[in-house]
């Protein structure tokens, strides 16, 4: 065989082998995030980065939670129970960690060796040897985490630009809706999605756009 050939026929297999091994990897997702990652979904191992909401944050988390997974919520004094329950987020597989002290990063790495998804809230400065310590934890127990603010070398940064609600009329009804506009960056390079929130959850896209289309 040439080596032209021998070339095609690696790719065709690396081809067809990579999407059971993305699926391998895949973890629960709500429809509504999937545009917004590489692949379409949360990947075991990998780390992403959130910027501007915490709604959005416990949103990466809800699905897995959902389907049974445990979960950690680190450094996050705030934590909201009812709204991380309206996302879908089962609080009695929820870890609380809310004032982890100067051993946020420890903790959560030792607590992505038993859960499946960890929320983080790091601290202002976060060494490397500390991150890649973090990564490896990742990688060798298939986790994945989720940081409120920067963290070095995600597998995608979100960013929410815009935030618009809807339900509230003159003096009356409620803020029972929420649109924001998020900008991504990762390796697909940089796009503009737009999430939006029903009833405290994520709102499933088809579902939106029935609505959209349908007159109330």
């Amino acid at each position: 065989m040439n080596p032209a050939a021998t070339v095609r026929s690696l790719q065709q297999r690396i081809t067809e082998m990579q999407p059971l091994r993305l699926d391998d990897r895949a973890l629960p997702t709500s429809p509504g995030l999937r545009p917004l990652l590489p692949g379409g979904a949360l990947r075991k191992g990998a780390s992403y980065a959130v910027h501007g909401s915490m709604q959005l944050a416990l949103a990466l988390l809800a699905e897995a939670s959902s389907a049974g997974s445990w979960c950690g919520v680190i450094g996050c004094p705030a934590f909201g129970a009812e709204a991380a329950a309206a996302l879908g987020v089962a609080l009695d597989r929820c870890v609380l960690v809310p004032s982890p002290g100067s051993d946020a990063l420890g903790i959560a790495g030792a607590l992505s060796e038993v859960l499946t998804m960890v929320l983080l809230r790091p601290p202002a400065r976060v060494r490397p040897g500390e991150v890649e310590r973090i990564s490896a934890r990742l990688r060798e127990h298939g986790s994945a985490l989720v940081a409120v603010g920067d963290w070095p070398r995600p597998e995608s940064t979100l960013r929410v630009t815009e935030s618009r609600w809807r339900g509230l009329g003159e003096g009356h009804g409620l803020l029972d809706e929420r649109e924001l506009t998020v900008q991504t960056l990762d390796r697909r390079g940089t796009a503009r999605h737009t999430v939006r929130f029903a009833g405290g959850a994520v709102a499933d896209p088809a579902v939106s756009e029935i609505r959209r289309l349908v007159p109330r």
